[in-house]
């Protein structure tokens, strides 16, 4: 690899799912020391995190509900201290992915993605910015937002909005912290493999894959590479920006 992030220390929320993974392995790779972030996926975070240590990196896994704001400013705080007092990116991954249909959505059911997706985003960022104020010298955020954030399907209604907003904090984000020498951007996926997905849903799998001017579904590794050029030197100039991943379906016409 060619250590884009040397010395940086970065905090991966959501790690214990495919897409996060994929972050975390490749911006280790990269040479940053990387704290993984889980929820429930707490085997499978460990496991990425001794790979990481295994091929000479640097890893620790923190466990959190991000949907309590305490909860985010503590990973943030306990991620600082394992970096030595330094946290140079942020890359908030952390989401659900639930369907129902909204005439007869609950309150509940909205906020539970509203929270996880959208109010999680807004807290860590606000505490990991904090302590790049702090520290001085700048830092980069990304969220991991979605093409449904402009393209929704059927049933995601909830997951749609928030993904939508997603990628609307990071501009305003951009905006209020750019003077601070934080950049924030996001990042859209569009329909990324995971374990058993051509089997549970084999027919979407293949009108994806007609569709995508690339012809295959995205790996989570392809996500990892966008965010870290948005968090690496190459990307400076780059803030507020929405970086779309997705083999090339948003160019098909939609009509």
């Amino acid at each position: 690899m060619s250590g884009l992030l040397e010395g940086q220390v970065a905090l991966v929320t959501g790690a214990g799912g495919g897409i996060g993974r994929g972050i975390a392995a490749r911006f280790a790779e990269e040479g940053a020391g990387v704290v993984l972030h889980c929820r429930t996926a707490v085997e499978a975070a460990g496991e990425m995190a001794s790979r990481i240590r295994e091929s000479g990196g640097r890893a620790v896994v923190l466990r959190a509900d991000l949907t309590d704001e305490d909860a985010c400013r503590r990973v943030v705080r306990e991620a600082v201290d394992w970096g030595g007092g330094r946290l140079t990116a942020l890359v908030n991954n952390a989401g659900v992915q639930l369907t129902g249909e909204l005439p007869g959505m609950a309150l509940a059911e909205w906020q539970a993605v509203v929270d996880t997706n959208l109010s999680s985003v807004f807290a860590c960022t606000q505490a990991a910015v904090e302590v790049m104020r702090e520290q001085g010298g700048g830092g980069s955020v990304t969220h991991i937002a979605s093409i449904e954030a402009s393209r929704p399907e059927p049933l995601h209604a909830h997951y749609a909005a928030a993904k939508a907003a997603v990628v609307m904090h990071a501009r305003a984000a951009a905006l209020e912290y750019g003077p601070f020498g934080i950049r924030v951007n996001s990042v859209s996926p569009g329909l990324v493999h995971r374990e058993g997905l051509e089997e549970a849903w084999p027919e979407g799998v293949r009108r994806w894959q007609a569709a995508a001017p690339a012809g295959r579904l995205g790996r989570p590794e392809d996500v990892g590479d966008a965010c870290v050029f948005l968090a690496s030197g190459l990307a400076s100039w780059v803030t507020g920006h929405e970086l779309v991943v997705d083999g090339g379906v948003s160019a098909r016409p939609g009509w």
